[in-house]
């Protein structure tokens, strides 16, 4: 309480310097400025020294009083969020038990020295892998449900992978957790923006790299270049608030029951398979792609992937690619 008594006295004080500041204002400048046109030109040069550096002091302390006044909003809405929020970590309402609150995630990652503390390596490799895995299995769950049958998801050729869905979460991730906790309104915007962002680099990409298109809403209302809507942004900002307040925090609360050692072991395995499996995959789209265009295979590489991944292997695992004509 000392502190936060000595900050509003602070401020209290900003408040009496801008009423006396004001005062000297109106009592040495704006009457001289008002008669520059009765003063000598060396009067008039002197007052404009005067009034430049009267200027520059203004402006620097505007900037600083910004800065202070961003980070006390700051810190109240994050000191409220943790309070709100630590009430009910990991506490059980009926039969679903509540996340753990992100500030109790990162003491216990730095008590427990964890090899995935904060966004390291580790971390960000373990998010990319889950969440290419994780897309692909609730997308497949949502096209039984709509349509009455499983249909592959995948984004790679080996394994149930979705680099987008991927990709996606370790956005969310790197760009939200500087706000994990604060308000869920941060979350949700900051949601909106990345997820949009993603979803129209990606389908953009696709595109020009294969002209081919996984995804079209040129038929939703509110669309840019059928690459993203407003509908399915708004989607990626309530995804964002879901994200960093109640899937990350699960998710970094398993990822400190795995022993060090073992953690970055089985963590290096899998992203040198994932890149594995992402250059099996650029290859096989590829001349996927050629194979429509009917362009034979000119070496080993393109007999190579031909013989692996024909048109029927890629039509079974990519059901929802499809190629510009």
């Amino acid at each position: 309480m000392t502190e936060e008594k000595n900050l509003e006295a602070l401020s209290a004080e900003i408040l009496e310097t801008e009423e006396r500041e004001a005062k000297r204002f109106s009592s040495s400048l704006y009457e001289r400025l008002a008669s520059q046109t009765d003063m000598t030109e060396e009067e008039q040069t002197a007052l404009a020294a005067e009034v430049e550096a009267e200027v520059k002091v203004l402006e620097n302390t505007s900037s600083q009083l910004k800065k202070a006044q961003k980070w006390a909003f700051d810190q109240a809405d994050e000191l409220r969020t943790r309070l709100k929020e630590g009430k009910t970590s990991d506490s059980r309402e009926l039969l679903i038990r509540r996340a753990p609150a992100n500030s109790v995630i990162d003491y216990e990652e730095e008590k427990t020295k964890n090899f995935a503390a904060g966004v390291n390596f580790y971390k960000i490799a373990i998010i990319l892998i889950s969440g290419s895995f994780a897309g692909v299995i609730i997308e497949m769950l949502w096209c039984f449900i709509r349509h009455g049958y499983f249909e592959s998801r995948a984004g790679l050729v080996y394994g149930p992978f979705n680099l987008l869905y991927g990709v996606g979460a370790t956005a969310l991730t790197l760009l939200l957790y500087r706000y994990r906790n604060r308000s869920a309104s941060i979350s949700f915007f900051g949601g909106v923006i990345i997820g949009s962002a993603v979803e129209y680099l990606l389908s953009w990409a696709q595109e020009t790299l294969f002209g081919s298109a996984s995804w079209d809403y040129s038929a939703v209302p509110l669309n840019i270049n059928g690459r993203i809507c407003l509908l399915y942004s708004v989607f990626w900002g309530l995804l964002g608030v879901m994200w960093i307040k109640s899937i990350y925090p699960r998710v970094a609360k398993v990822i400190l029951k795995i022993p060090n050692k073992a953690g970055k072991i089985i963590t290096i395995l899998f992203s040198v398979f994932i890149v594995f499996d992402g250059i099996m995959s650029l290859g096989a789209v590829w001349r996927w792609s050629k194979r429509i265009e009917n362009k034979p295979a000119a070496t080993a590489v393109d007999e190579f992937f031909d013989s692996r991944f024909p048109d029927s292997r890629m039509e079974k695992i990519f059901a929802n690619m499809e190629f510009g004509k």
